[in-house]
């Protein structure tokens, strides 16, 4: 069983970073491809990053192309959304969810389960 739990969100200045974690407290990490999405209420949830699950392929959405890093630690089941220049458009709930698909994916229909979200506010 997968059970995601997600953690720094915050509210930020324009310019300024965030790292958001992701923490399973279930078992088999290593056995999901993993990704982050986020929404903003009134729009529908969007694709932000995807990670594989040994770590060695990552996929972007194009509006965080080289602003944001996704990275995880199989050990301490952990996956992180470095989140770099931030702008006043990032800010919505960021999820962070589980994938049993061995090929990234964008779709958020592709990903089975879901943690409850972290929000990140960006003031410009």
């Amino acid at each position: 069983q997968v059970q995601l739990v997600e953690s720094g969100g915050g509210l930020v200045q324009a310019g300024e970073s965030l790292r958001l974690s992701c923490t399973n407290s279930g078992r088999f990490f290593n056995a999901y491809s993993m990704g982050w999405f986020r929404q903003v209420p009134g729009k529908e949830r969007e694709f932000v990053a995807a990670i594989s699950r040994g770590g060695g392929s990552t996929e972007y959405a194009d509006s965080v192309k080289g602003r944001f890093v996704i990275s995880r630690n199989n050990a301490n089941n952990t996956m992180w959304l470095r989140m770099n220049s931030l702008k006043a458009e990032d800010t919505a709930l960021y999820y962070c969810a589980a994938s049993t698909l061995i090929v990234l994916s964008t779709s958020r229909q592709r990903y089975k389960y879901w943690g409850k979200g972290t929000l990140v506010t960006v003031s410009s």
